[in-house]
Parts: structure tokens; C-alpha cells; sequence
């Protein structure tokens, strides 16, 4: 039997199968296609660095930190997955759970609430 390309165990069943189980297809499709760069994926992987760093900056819930800080380490503003609206319409701007409103040369950085359904 052929080895699986993903985990390289051995094949149990039909003998044109290529991948040992499901996850292993899966994973290694995922793989296959992030090495390609497409533009899916390249947005993908700006959106999971902007969480990364809200997230380590906003451990409190609501926090304040200078714009500079965040775009020196990788945050791009221009990527975002949804928004949120308040009473005095400013828009916060979120990457998955974790939000920021931008304001002049800061970043009003919050954590996504159930009232903001």
C-alpha cells in the first residue's frame, strides 16, 4: 500500500485512495493551496495576525494603545470582518471577537459583547 502524503501512515482500504482519513485530505489540500498564495489566503492570514495582536494587547477587555505600535508589528486596519455601530455612530471594526475603533493616532481596542448582537 502507498504511504498517505499528509502523516505518511499507511493506506487501509480501497487501492486508489490517496489519504488515510478525511482530516488528512483536508489538511493537506489546505496546505497545498496556502503554498499557492492566493488572494484567499493571503487575507486569511492578515486577519489571523490582526487578532493575534489585539488579542495580546487587549487583555482587559477595553483597552488604548498608540497606532504606531500596532502597524509595526503586522496589524494592517484594512482588514476587518465585521463592524459595529453605537449610539454615537462610531464604528468599531472587528477581527473576529476582538475590535478596534481608530481614532486619530490611537486604537481603542474592546472585545465583541452580546448587547453588540
Amino acid at each position: 500500500m502507498n504511504p498517505c502524503p499528509q502523516c505518511k501512515a499507511e493506506i487501509i482500504g480501497r487501492s486508489d485512495k490517496k489519504y488515510c482519513s478525511v482530516h488528512c485530505k483536508s489538511a493537506h489540500q489546505y496546505q497545498k493551496r496556502k503554498s499557492e498564495e492566493t488572494l484567499y489566503y493571503s487575507i486569511d492570514k492578515q486577519l489571523k495576525t490582526n487578532r493575534k495582536i489585539l488579542k495580546a494587547y487587549n487583555k482587559s477587555g477595553l483597552s488604548t494603545i498608540r497606532k504606531e505600535k500596532l502597524i509595526l508589528e503586522g496589524f494592517n486596519p484594512k482588514y476587518f470582518t465585521h463592524y459595529w455601530k453605537n449610539k454615537e455612530n462610531k464604528v468599531y471594526l472587528f477581527c473576529y471577537e476582538y475590535g478596534f475603533l481608530d481614532l486619530k493616532d490611537k486604537f481603542i481596542l474592546v472585545t465583541w459583547q452580546k448587547y453588540m448582537d
